[in-house]
């Protein structure tokens, strides 16, 4: 039985997302039972489409290319974030997304979807890319999370409220295309959240068209969120936090085998101890976490 685990980010997390895949591969008698990457998700610097965190910079085409690469010829999507709420049509023609879709639509790399108006562009243009409902949509309603269950997705991810609900979780069609956020970091029920999307979105596209006329970036708007600080640890506590006794038990018996692992936005060691937390036999998590900081600290070079 496999458990999939979804991975942040293909650029930011480039160097220890490889390091982990090697890893598993190399050496599976250390990875808890069943456990696989399922998709590493994230953006390529200055993609307008792109939502949930903010980020800005250049990226040569061949790196976008060799990062595709690198993740693909070992069977893993990279599953883009296109989650940018607050969108316009112009921006659906934008040449840089248009261009990296295009050389990612080769039928294994996937897009996470917020916007109805980009989820049409790349049903229409990008036709044998997979798509997935973003947890950005914050359904918290079970009538309208059921009948998203139901559409055309590959995958739904459900908003984090939900995840300790098991009158709900038990009861839900389609387990199957559920996704779990299983470490967030926000606080229940946050009434800023959207906002927070909103301002990200906004940043997101002005820092882009900035860059572009000016060749240098600029500050995102201001947004202050403590949460975003947070370490692993500083979660646990939480009553949205699950751990991993409880993914790899009553998640995994009620029928759900998509998690989703979030920390686009966090350093390097912070989500290798999330990877140690959740995929990481509890014997061998001391000796692989001291072997990937080791190698955390060498010039790898994968290309």
């Amino acid at each position: 039985m496999e458990y999939r685990f979804h991975l942040p980010d293909f650029a930011r997390h480039f160097k220890i997302n490889i390091m982990m895949a090697d890893h598993m591969k190399r050496a599976p008698e250390t990875v808890a039972e069943g456990a696989v990457i399922g998709s590493v998700y994230g953006i390529f610097p200055n993609m307008i489409w792109n939502g949930g965190r903010f980020l800005q910079g250049q990226c040569d085409p061949r790196v976008i290319k060799e990062i595709l690469t690198q993740f693909n010829r070992r069977g893993i999507p990279c599953r883009f974030t296109l989650t940018n709420p607050v969108l316009k049509k112009e921006h659906l023609s934008d040449p840089l997304c248009n261009s990296i879709l295009k050389a990612a639509d080769n039928g294994l790399n996937e897009a996470i979807v917020f916007s109805p108006m980009l989820e049409e562009h790349l049903r229409k243009n990008f036709p044998d890319m997979k798509l997935t409902s973003s947890t950005c949509k914050q359904i918290e309603d079970v009538g309208e999370l059921e009948k998203e269950l139901e559409k055309d997705y590959s995958l739904v991810v459900l908003d984090y409220n939900f995840n300790n609900d098991f009158e709900v979780l038990e009861k839900l069609p389609h387990r199957e295309k559920a996704e779990i956020l299983i470490n967030p970091c926000c606080t229940p029920h946050c009434k800023r959240r959207g906002e927070h999307y909103r301002s990200i979105g906004r940043s997101q596209i002005k820092c882009a068209e900035y860059l572009v006329k000016n060749h240098r970036m600029c500050d995102p708007e201001p947004f202050e969120c403590e949460c975003m600080l947070k370490n692993l640890y500083q979660t646990t506590g939480s009553p949205l936090h699950i751990s991993p006794d409880a993914v790899y038990g009553r998640y995994a018996d009620m029928g759900y085998r998509n998690f989703k692992i979030e920390g686009r936005s966090v350093p390097d060691i912070n989500v290798l101890e999330n990877y140690m937390y959740y995929m990481i036999r509890p014997e061998y998590r001391d000796e692989v976490r001291l072997e990937m900081l080791l190698r955390l600290t060498k010039e790898v070079k994968y290309f």
